[in-house]
């Protein structure tokens, strides 16, 4: 578009033509001269252009800048995805070998009951020649074992686990646990300490019950307060 200038220039240059006939005519292009003076000088060219080459660097610093932090942060979840399988292989692997602790130690459990099982059947079965059968009616085994134990209070909370444990029977024996005799020392070959005949004698089988509950218990009674709590002692 033409400025107001070069329209008025136009203007006059009309006038003239028609005002002065036989005369040459000079055309100005004052449009054109006018596009000219519109194009930027040297400095403004390099002022616009450090603008663009400016505005097209911070373009390119800003892209860099986004692209470095979605990298970043990709890093980031694939490292808290790793620590979370990490974690939980972990986890995985403690509990399997509690577990296998765990049964380690029932089997080992097992093995030792077994073992001592076996051992007091052994014991059982082989009999001393030299401690032949006593033989006693129930009656008389407490009368034994009043006399043994003494005091007749102590006497009666023996006779209380004694009558619960085997019922006054010194060849009692338990088929689950191998225990045997009137206290049912588990094993019955414990009573050995008290004599040979542990397996045959219920005086001896008494002398020993009636160690047991004092080193353990403190006495009889003591022996019978804890198996009542427990049904065992």
């Amino acid at each position: 578009m033409a400025s107001a200038t070069a329209v008025t220039a136009v203007g006059a240059v009309v006038g003239m033509a028609s005002g002065s006939e036989g005369k040459t005519t000079q055309t100005v292009d004052v449009a054109g001269a006018t596009l000219l003076a519109e194009v930027p000088s040297g400095a403004q060219a390099q002022t616009i252009s450090d603008n663009i080459g400016q505005q097209a660097t911070a373009q390119q610093a800003s892209a860099d800048a986004a692209a470095k932090a979605a990298a970043e942060q990709k890093a980031a979840e694939e490292a808290a995805r790793q620590k979370a399988a990490a974690d939980a292989q972990a986890k995985a692997d403690a509990q399997a070998k509690a577990d296998a602790d765990a049964k380690a130690a029932d089997d080992a459990r097992k093995a030792t009951e077994a073992a001592n099982r076996s051992k007091a059947r052994s014991a059982m079965t082989a009999v001393d020649d030299s401690a032949p059968a006593v033989s006693v009616s129930p009656g008389s085994v407490q009368d034994l074992a009043r006399q043994i134990v003494g005091n007749d209070a102590q006497f009666q909370c023996f006779s209380q686990i004694v009558k619960r444990e085997s019922g006054w029977d010194y060849t009692a024996t338990n088929k689950g646990s191998g225990a045997y005799g009137l206290v049912q020392a588990l094993p019955g070959s414990k009573m050995a300490s008290a004599g040979a005949d542990w397996r045959t004698n219920p005086a001896t089988q008494i002398k020993w019950g009636l160690s047991y509950m004092n080193s353990r218990y403190g006495s009889p009674c003591g022996a019978w307060s804890f198996w009542q709590a427990h049904n065992w002692y």
